[in-house]
């Protein structure tokens, strides 16, 4: 279901409806502007793991922004300048890596919204409309559109699943089953410790009233975990896309070459 932009991301997000967007790991304006003009729910631009810089993330969020596509960002780390960069740039909300501990919660939660010890104020950004927005107006839209995901991917969370799950206005956990695999010293993601701690998370977070969201590489996943509570997908990404599509035309060319020489063997 394509997010609609009159209601958006956030109110979405906390209808429970079932949201599927990308990863975007190519720091160019150009891919987020290519793919905010899909059917997809949203994009996550990854500067965990891809080399985004702070003029990256910029063109990449003003080219989804301009065509109404809700674009998250995956910060390097849940610090407060790194949560303020991406939100200041006019970011839907952030999925805050590593999140272990309640207080890593709580404190993903201040960091995203303005009050005491919180976010940092500047009536001069993108998401202030460019000194456009008057002070209160802003606030309240920062309050109630902000999507605040913490991504779940160590064991240390499952220490601290109550703790974190009832964390005030965090609004979804994120389940990062493959790094969350590997700190839990499993083989594949789909050692059945592994999926007893996903599912663990699911029911603390359903419980709790928190969405969860996931990543799954194999689509036919996707009917259980919705059954378990999941209901935001991060699927694929740009360069998945890239790559099945060249894979795609190998496939069809070999395929239509293959077939031309066949009729030139038949011909008398």
């Amino acid at each position: 279901m394509n997010t609609s932009p009159a209601l958006g991301f956030r109110r979405s997000l906390l209808s429970g409806q079932p949201l599927v967007g990308t990863w975007v790991k190519t720091p160019n304006r150009l891919v987020a502007e290519v793919l905010a003009g899909s059917a997809l729910d949203a994009l996550c631009l990854d500067a965990e793991h891809a080399p985004f810089d702070r003029a990256d993330l910029d063109g990449a969020i003003f080219a989804a922004k301009a065509q109404q596509m809700p674009v998250l960002v995956r910060p390097t780390s849940a610090s407060a300048e790194n949560i303020l960069n991406a939100l200041d740039l006019g970011a839907s909300g952030v999925v805050a890596p590593h999140i272990r501990s309640g207080a890593d919660a709580e404190g993903l939660v201040r960091h995203c919204l303005f009050g005491p010890g919180g976010r940092g104020y500047a009536g001069s950004t993108r998401a202030a409309g460019f000194t456009r927005s008057p002070m209160a107006a802003y606030r309240q839209r920062a309050t109630d559109d902000t999507a605040i995901i913490a991504q779940l991917e160590d064991r240390e969370a499952l220490y601290d699943l109550a703790e974190i799950v009832s964390i005030d206005r965090l609004d979804c956990v994120f389940v990062g089953r493959i790094d969350l695999t590997i700190s839990m010293g499993a083989q594949t993601p789909d050692d059945p410790a592994v999926i007893e701690a996903v599912t663990e998370i699911c029911r603390r977070a359903s419980e709790a009233g928190r969405r969860v969201g996931m990543f799954v590489s194999n689509l036919a996943d996707v009917p259980a975990w919705i059954e378990q509570g999941a209901s935001f997908f991060l699927l694929s990404s740009d360069q998945t896309f890239l790559m099945q599509g060249a894979q795609a035309l190998r496939t069809s060319f070999d395929a239509a070459s293959h077939g031309r020489e066949k009729a030139g063997r038949a011909a008398p």
